[in-house]
């Protein structure tokens, strides 16, 4: 058996997630947890729900976390990490206020979480921390005992999360036909979001032009980028582009759209892409639609070669990292030395979120946080 790593003083691992339906029945009224308190219609959340009803009303990503959620327990216990690991969901089951409550009838008292967003941004981070804020102001109304509860830094650039997309890469080129290979560009993509959003993402000092979002991707796409040069030989040109728009026209949002970049390649001679959706921890329904679906669709039209890389989903490494970042957050709450793993310009992330950090638009208490209410 190997040696036990101390996860202590923590004593259970929450995955919390976005959540999606499992059938079509689920839709309607999962698209209405998303978008509660914007009064938007049901028919109009019928017109959105329309691309997952091309997959059955289901959603892939409750299934994906299914497999990470077993890739974490069998990654712990096969390294003597003796951490138990829950799952919840901001949107759809199981809630996060309903696992929470698990956890703390369970006996669990220094809860870690994981949230399935590697980068820094309001929709990213600090909505989770509200979500969990939330669930503790539930739990106390019923009288519970609080749990002292923890969020993992952003792993958008711990080697176990950065590898696999490199590898991810180096497979759809792999897979382009010969003669279109070797002149492919690669098109990093990510959610799009307001650009004031992005602007204030991230701790105070770094807002503006982007924030910590569009700095944190752009890092990410030079660690890609340059490391299949250095495995392949070829310097493949490379842009950061955005996907997935959801808000109103007239407010500006991060762009260029992935299928407005494919006709601007297609444009200038460029003999195919790569899609990588490196703002994406599973091949989840934005993955598979707006990719998949439409961006495929674009580039068919156009004729222009496309192949889209995989996410890091629950691949071992990934598992791995987010051991890495367990016994890192343990050994710097008990006082023990540690040297954070990361790989890029930037540095690993601060482990607690500042005063300031993805503010809100509407003051909302968020939990793990320095301003967090449940200290």
């Amino acid at each position: 058996m190997p040696d036990a790593l101390d996860a202590s003083p923590y004593d259970a691992l929450l995955l919390l997630s976005f959540g999606g339906p499992e059938g079509p029945d689920d839709v309607v009224p999962f698209l209405e947890n998303v978008t509660r308190g914007r009064g938007i219609p049901k028919e109009r959340l019928k017109e959105v729900g329309q691309h997952y009803f091309l997959f059955g009303g289901v959603s892939p990503i409750n299934d994906q976390n299914r497999a990470l959620l077993d890739a974490l327990r069998k990654d712990f216990a096969g390294h003597g990490l003796g951490l138990p690991v829950y799952w919840g969901n901001r949107n759809w089951a199981p809630y996060v206020t309903d696992t929470l409550r698990e956890m703390v009838t369970d006996g669990h008292r220094r809860i870690l979480v994981l949230a399935t967003s590697a980068y820094a941004s309001y929709s990213g981070c600090r909505q989770y921390r509200e979500d969990l804020a939330g669930a503790l102001a539930a739990l106390e109304a019923e009288g519970l005992d609080l749990p002292k509860v923890d969020k993992l830094r952003h792993y958008f650039n711990h080697p176990g999360f950065v590898e696999p997309m490199i590898e991810g890469v180096l497979k759809s080129l792999a897979d382009l036909p010969e003669d279109v290979r070797a002149g492919a560009h690669i098109a990093f993509t990510t959610h799009s979001i307001p650009t004031s959003a992005a602007d204030t993402s991230g701790p105070a000092e770094e807002h503006g032009d982007g924030g910590a979002y569009v700095q944190q991707h752009l890092d990410v796409a030079r660690l890609i980028a340059e490391a299949v040069r250095e495995r392949t030989g070829v310097d493949h040109p490379w842009r950061l582009v955005y996907q997935s728009r959801s808000g109103a026209p007239h407010i500006p949002w991060l762009e260029p759209d992935i299928c407005d970049h494919l006709e601007e390649l297609h444009g200038a001679g460029v003999p195919a892409v790569v899609m990588s959706p490196i703002g994406f921890v599973s091949d989840h329904m934005e993955v598979l639609y707006d990719l998949d679906t439409e961006a495929k669709a674009k580039a068919e039209e156009l004729g222009l070669p496309v192949r889209r890389s995989a996410t890091v989903g629950a691949d071992p490494r990934f598992a791995a990292a987010i051991r890495d970042l367990v016994v890192e957050r343990a050994a710097t709450e008990s006082g023990r030395q540690v040297t954070p793993c990361a790989l890029g310009a930037l540095g690993p992330s601060h482990n607690v979120c500042p005063v300031g950090c993805c503010p809100a638009r509407t003051a909302k208490p968020a939990a793990a946080g320095a301003d967090s209410p449940y200290a």
